[in-house]
């Protein structure tokens, strides 16, 4: 009864924001707090220390303590999780941060305004390289938070434990609470910032939870109000009818259970093989994709297993780890790795240029080869040395491959090692050449995220400019229409990894362009491999047209969710 009248208390509205995992949920709202206790603060103000240093080496022991907190949580989880959270580990510790908190407190600033000052520094050079680096801003802010929480002696800030399944709603979500949330316990994510590519994204469809980003007013939804989701129409709904959101609920969960029980392959309601791939970062998260339907790996991000080390490994501690991969999956299925794709938002020690201003158009993928080709070389002998001892077909694609040039050298070296050769369509570019790419290559394979980002000239972290920042953009499919195109005139494989490849309905449009294979986080492989199953290639293909005929990217998914019902 209780619930009831909490209910009937909340207005009845409609949010509108940017659809990321598709799922429609019922649930009371559980609002994630990012603010300090103002008392504590306060508090605090009052501690004067010693002198410069000493409120230095208060910073370090908070930060020490920030750092050692995200590591320990990494090591709990795998793949997108593992990665964000081992970026924040390392941005606690950064000498740059701490350097300029050291000059603040030198100058006589106490030391929540030095640490503050120094925050808003590097948010600052990071919104303005823009790109990648700006998806880096929310982690910033989130260290300051929890720094000063252990400076004050209260709990770090985040997202409260639900003691009932709820609809997680944030202004934003930092990447370390994203990465650890229990799927039985938050049923739908939103956030009042983000765009599709955005960490929340990635890891809300690596757990498979629904997800809507970019609402406008989510923060404004009172904390116990009972709203209504609905993930692939991205929409946040209040004093909704309480029988009517509960059956479209419960007909979603009726559907989930369909979905959880196909077990592939993929093919269309026509017979037309699609083959569904598997997104995979190491080890672990290979093993577990091994669970799912899928024919192989379609990308295997061999940097992440680096992005803690400081000295590059040697041929032999990389054909190990590559090694882990190809045997999880096993003769029969293929492995497609991309070679290291450093820089930008994944700084590794031993690659990585420094001091780039705008690091997302600088030296980063294959780029990092053209001063220090033995980097290269030495990871294509590793693949090279692990196929060969796994026995598993093995795949290798560079990412960043703006020329015909660039393709064919790097394609030389990866077939003087036996392996099959193809690169990643990120820069337009690319596509726009395809034809001329595929000449020299065996295959290409699409990274929606950045060929998005790079089309439409827009950050893919600016909440102002998700609707930019959405692969369902007309010019974007265009360019995907462009690289299939080429694709099947030379009959030559042509895949998406993107995080596009990873939407049911996105999925058919992709089959319709002429996209021979889709890989995703193994959570979407089972609602995509459903949703292809319902269609036949002449619906994917109508609804591709209906998708590049569209003005807009939520015009682009009204007209394809109306023709495929």
């Amino acid at each position: 009864m209780i619930v009831v009248t909490e209910f009937l208390r909340e207005t009845k509205r409609e949010l509108h924001g940017t659809p990321v995992v598709p799922g429609v949920v019922y649930g009371p709202a559980l609002l994630a707090r990012s603010e300090i206790p103002a008392a504590a603060i306060e508090a605090f103000a009052e501690v004067v220390h010693d002198d410069a240093a000493a409120a230095l080496a208060a910073y370090d022991a908070a930060a020490a303590v920030v750092a050692d907190g995200f590591t320990a949580k990494a090591l709990h989880v795998s793949g997108a999780a593992a990665e964000v959270l081992s970026a924040s580990a390392g941005l606690a510790r950064d000498k740059g941060l701490r350097s300029v908190v050291r000059r603040q407190l030198a100058a006589g600033e106490p030391l929540l305004r030095a640490l503050h000052t120094a925050v808003e520094h590097f948010a600052g050079l990071f919104t303005q390289m823009g790109g990648l680096m700006a998806e880096r801003v929310s982690d910033l802010h989130d260290i300051e938070r929890r720094i000063t929480a252990h400076l004050v002696g209260v709990a770090e800030p985040g997202v409260p434990t639900p003691l009932v399944p709820s609809v997680l709603l944030a202004k934003d979500l930092a990447p370390s609470d994203t990465a650890l949330l229990d799927p039985a316990m938050v049923l739908a994510l939103v956030t009042g910032k983000g765009g599709p590519t955005s960490h929340t994204a990635i890891i809300a469809r690596q757990l498979g939870i629904p997800c809507v980003v970019g609402v406008a007013g989510a923060g404004e939804i009172g904390d116990g109000a009972w709203v209504l989701v609905d993930g692939a129409a991205g929409t946040v709904s209040t004093g909704a009818d309480p029988d009517g959101a509960r059956a479209r609920a419960a007909a979603d969960a009726e559907e989930r259970a369909v979905v959880a029980r196909w077990r592939g392959p993929a093919r269309t309601a026509d017979d037309v093989a699609i083959k569904l791939l598997a997104n995979v970062a190491d080890v672990p998260t290979a093993e577990a994709a091994t669970g799912a339907p899928v024919e192989g790996v379609g990308l295997f991000r061999t940097e992440l297993s680096f992005l803690n080390r400081a000295d590059e490994p040697t041929v032999e501690e990389q054909a190990e780890i590559y090694r882990g991969v190809l045997e999880a999956f096993g003769v029969g299925r293929y492995v497609v790795a991309r070679t290291l794709d450093a820089g930008s938002d994944k700084p590794i020690a031993f690659a990585t240029h420094q001091g780039e201003e705008n690091p997302a158009l600088g030296v980063r993928g294959l780029r990092l080869s053209f001063d220090n080709p033995g980097l290269l070389d030495r990871q294509l002998d590793a693949l090279q040395l692990a196929a060969e001892q796994s026995g598993v077909e093995t795949w290798v694609m560079a990412p960043m491959v703006a020329t015909v040039a660039e393709a064919a050298q790097f394609a030389g070296k990866v077939r003087d090692r036996g392996l099959r050769a193809g690169v990643m369509v990120e820069v337009p570019s690319a596509a726009l050449l395809a034809d001329r790419m595929l000449e020299a290559v065996d295959f290409l394979s699409i990274g929606t995220n950045d060929l998005t980002q790079y089309t439409m000239a827009a950050d893919r972290m600016a909440t102002n400019l998700a609707h930019l920042t959405d692969a369902w953009q007309p010019a974007v499919l265009q360019l995907v229409a462009t690289t299939a195109r080429a694709g099947a005139a030379a009959d030559k494989p042509v895949g998406v990894c993107g995080e596009a490849a990873a939407d049911p309905l996105m999925a058919c449009v992709l089959v319709g362009l002429g996209i021979t294979s889709l890989s995703m986080a193994p959570a979407a492989v089972r609602p995509v491999g459903v949703a292809l199953g319902r269609v036949s290639l002449d619906d994917c293909r109508a609804a591709a047209a209906a998708a590049l005929d569209a003005a807009d990217p939520a015009a682009a998914r009204a007209a394809v969710r109306d023709l495929l019902g």
